[in-house]
């Protein structure tokens, strides 16, 4: 069987201590973000997206396996599990090929082939295929094969049902069936036609489309399978079938016989009938599956910077939900998100009162002093944007304005969660206050809205769903635990993505919290409800407290290491307390060889390393070397656009084909990869991030279909 621990050593380049280390941390319940934190002895400093990648490549293999043994033991229940076929299943190393070697095994509903065993003709198609006879009449060799009872009753239906049989073993053959997909990936095409020639849809591009399955792109696949499932398309797998016959021939028809030709009437039969519809649905599943894991990695990655967006600390702020009709939110926050007043204002269409909403701008920032103004970028943004920007304008305050991306603050405001939070708001406010929020601290506030519902992502609902709730919940996790948490402030949603902590346990913080008072150390952590020692292990060092009884819980210094951590500081020369008056940051000097340090304390080089640089900069914020948010813009409407005009804009997402980003108008600009760069680019996040500041040129402009095309390299 296979040697897991060797083949994940291969496939992930490391060394097999490395590997077993990892899978035995893993088995033992330790969370990613844990290993790759806090045990770097043991992995070697892998990191936590390669840990996590290992980890899912470790079920995979543990199911293969499983699989195999199952397989193993259903053909040994039929007697047919010989030397050679253990060997080559026990080898296989894909899922794929041992399903292949199994399909001659399995059981089956009936078929031509099956009903033609049961006539007793398997010994006929035996000689058909070992081609000896030369002389004679195919039929009449036949006639000796005849079954009444069964429904064979002539000659030609005794040859049907051998042949039928043949053809079976043809398509149930592994050899063959991996020569011939291995043909229909590297020479069969994805074509697609228009269920309705006469349509105007969104897929015209696709109504006589032909392009090579070796070459098509993923976001065309994803776009291909979405017409189709709208019925507004057709799709197929092309192939060239004359060839492929010819292959079987080749290796089937080994010498000229009296059944040389209903042999090779068969063949044609078995790949038409039983062999191409089976690679038809392999290709197209397997490009799916190729797509989905290509859109589900860029989704993560766009999540990933998004949620790593800096802070934007100190801001006083009012934030606007815009919109028509009903009017726009406001909601008044203070530098921690606390929600200080709010109300209605009606700068939009029907009623344009923009001189009342100005006064009411002008009261908050005076009462509550606010430093800043968000602006969502939905429904009556640029009218309101307009108001906010006149407003600054005239006001001689030092106010910023900015836009803020409003995908996914209407899930959170009407979720179940929200309600909670909030229960004397009503929705619309409760938006107003995530748009608010997603500036001050974009972390703290999207760990509350599903990841797929946050605007990142390429095709997302039409993507395996349980793979994708997977990965954006292992990114978000990621994320959380790299920054760290406040376990004094954090809500119940934020502490959830702490390592070894899930939803209930974080609620049950929160409670301990409102009933006893803030945390004032970390070991109180144990007396939290269904909080025990092998969760505190995993989330103790993830979980911050500023200005507890001990210097130490401040920073990531896990409590396990604290020995180590204080003997450290007293080497250095310097009190605990240091390390609350912004850390030490000769601290490396002060205590000299590191390898040497380590080897006298007990302590592996690694915990040595992160224990220094934590104590240099305790609590520092990963996110401060993101960019940073862009405030106001001069750009408001597609009336101000002009081609060639230069602007700056927020990257807000990235997909294979480029990135959309913010300019200041309520439709995101378009940057194609073809025009990122003055050389080629495979994909676009080569160039650039979510959240990433880029200078752009107006490229083309579409009015009646609301687009914008961009150029970040000038001249394409």
């Amino acid at each position: 069987m296979l040697n897991i621990p060797s083949a994940l050593s291969a496939e992930f380049k490391l060394t097999q201590a490395q590997v077993t280390a990892t899978i035995e941390l893993i088995d033992d319940g330790s969370t990613i973000p844990f290993i790759a934190r806090y045990r770097k002895e043991a992995t070697g400093g892998v990191s936590d997206t390669t840990l996590r990648e290992l980890g899912e490549r470790l079920i995979y293999l543990r199911n293969l396996e499983a699989r195999k043994t199952e397989i193993l033991r259903f053909i040994d229940e039929q007697g047919k599990l010989t030397p050679e076929l253990r060997a080559e299943i026990e080898t296989a190393a894909v899922m794929r090929r041992v399903e292949d070697l199994y399909k001659p095994y399995k059981k089956k509903r009936a078929t031509r082939a099956s009903k033609a065993r049961e006539a007793g003709l398997e010994p006929l198609a035996a000689l058909i295929l070992e081609q000896s006879l030369t002389r004679g009449e195919p039929l009449a060799l036949t006639a000796g094969h005849i079954n009444i009872e069964a429904g064979c009753d002539t000659p030609e239906l005794a040859l049907r049902g051998a042949l039928d049989i043949i053809a079976e073993q043809i398509a149930d053959d592994a050899e063959y069936t991996a020569l011939l997909r291995g043909f229909t990936r590297k020479r069969g095409s994805i074509v697609s036609v228009a269920a309705d020639a006469g349509e105007k849809t969104a897929y015209e591009m696709y109504y006589d489309f032909n392009e090579p399955i070796l070459k098509i792109p993923n976001h065309r696949v994803l776009a291909i399978n979405r017409g189709e499932k709208a019925e507004k398309l057709r799709v197929k797998v092309q192939v060239d079938a004359d060839v492929a016959v010819g292959m079987l021939e080749k290796r089937v028809i080994k010498r000229p016989s009296i059944f040389t030709e209903p042999l090779k009437t068969t063949l044609a039969d078995s790949y038409k009938r039983l062999i191409a519809p089976s690679l038809e649905r392999e290709m197209r599943n397997e490009l799916t599956e190729r797509a989905e894991k290509d859109a589900i990695k860029v989704f993560a990655g766009n999540t990933e910077n998004l949620l790593l967006t800096p802070p934007v600390r100190d801001a006083r702020v009012i934030a606007i939900d815009p919109g028509y009709r009903t009017g726009c939110k406001v909601a008044v926050l203070d530098e921690r998100g606390k929600l200080l007043d709010y109300t209605t204002i009606y700068p939009t269409p029907p009623k344009s009162d923009i001189a009342g909403a100005v006064n009411v701008l002008a009261q908050y920032a005076g009462k509550y002093d606010v430093n800043v103004i968000v602006v969502g970028n939905g429904t009556g943004s640029r009218e309101t944007e307009e108001a906010v920007a006149g407003f600054i304008e005239k006001s001689g305050r030092d106010i910023k304005y900015t836009i803020v991306n409003e995908a996914g603050a209407s899930v959170y405001s009407a979720s179940k969660l929200a309600s909670e939070e909030y229960p004397d708001l009503d929705v619309t406010t409760r938006g107003a206050m995530s748009l608010g929020r997603r500036l001050q601290d974009p972390l703290a506030e999207l760990v509350k809205i599903p990841p797929k519902s946050i605007g990142v992502g390429q095709y997302q609902h039409d993507l395996n769903q349980t793979a994708l709730d997977t990965a954006l919940s292992g990114v978000v996790e990621n994320a959380v635990n790299r920054v760290g948490v406040d376990l004094n402030t954090a809500s119940a949603p934020l502490l959830s993505y702490v390592a070894g902590i899930g939803a209930a346990v974080a609620k049950n913080i929160v409670a301990y919290r409102e009933a006893n008072g803030a945390f004032t150390d970390r070991g109180q952590l144990k007396k939290v409800p269904k909080l025990g020692d092998k969760a505190f292990g995993q989330c103790a060092g993830f979980l911050r407290i500023t200005g507890g009884e001990n210097p130490l819980d401040s920073t990531a210094v896990h409590p396990e290491s604290y020995a180590i951590a204080t003997e450290i500081l007293k080497r250095a020369g310097v009190r605990p307390e240091a390390i609350t008056n912004g850390g030490v940051s000769d601290i490396s000097e002060r205590v000299g060889d590191l390898p040497a340090l380590a080897a006298e304390l007990g302590a592996g080089l690694p915990t040595v390393r992160d224990i220094i640089a934590e104590l240099q900069k305790p609590g520092r914020d990963i996110r401060d070397d993101a960019p940073r948010v862009v405030f106001s813009r001069s750009v408001k409407s597609f009336d101000d656009l002009t081609v060639g005009m230069e602007l700056s804009g927020t990257v807000r997402n990235v997909v294979d084909f480029g990135a959309f980003v913010d300019i200041g108008v309520k439709r995101d600009g378009l940057v194609h990869v073809s025009k990122m760069a003055n050389r080629f680019v495979k994909h676009p996040s080569e160039v650039v991030a979510v959240g990433d500041t880029v200078k752009v040129w107006v490229d083309s402009i579409d009015k009646e279909r609301g687009k914008i095309g961009l150029a970040m390299a000038e001249g394409r």
